[in-house]
């Protein structure tokens, strides 16, 4: 670690947990824009604070978005990432109804599996920078949501 603040003190522990997340959106459609990724950044932050975690990188596509989470260790990584699709998945769907077309969807914004991995071999300036260069969609970009990508057989 590079810094004093990169470790987690608490009464019997001293830790520096950092978990690398990846979610999918449902069928890899790409509903995302810039503006919805901010307000996705937005609740994903709150439900880290909610966990004592802390959100120290963000960003996504169209289709998927990156995490880079410091969290404690009593946290259960499952149930920090279940909060986090489940509560940004039920506030974006409310938020932007008009621009998610659930049909398609199948009412559901995120794909059930997600990535996940640990962030301790690697220097944390590598996994911040790979987030920092996903390639973000410009305000105001024109999107169409039954956009579909072709998956690798």
């Amino acid at each position: 670690m590079d810094t004093q603040n990169d470790f987690r003190r608490g009464r019997h522990v001293v830790s520096a947990l950092h978990v690398h997340l990846v979610f999918v959106t449902r069928y890899q459609h790409g509903v995302f824009n810039d503006e919805m990724l901010t307000r996705c950044e937005e609740i994903m932050q709150k439900v880290c604070e909610d966990f004592e975690a802390e959100l120290k990188e963000f960003n996504g596509e169209r289709d998927h978005v990156h995490l880079l989470v410091h969290y404690p260790p009593k946290v259960a990584v499952s149930k920090l990432v279940n909060s986090l699709k489940g509560v940004s998945a039920r506030r974006i769907r409310q938020e932007f109804t008009g621009q998610i077309n659930r049909a398609a969807m199948r009412e559901h914004l995120w794909s059930p599996s997600y990535f996940s991995a640990s962030c301790g071999g690697a220097p944390l300036t590598i996994v911040r920078q790979y987030i920092e260069q996903q390639q973000r969609p410009l305000q105001g970009a024109r999107q169409s949501n039954l956009e579909t990508r072709s998956t690798p057989a």
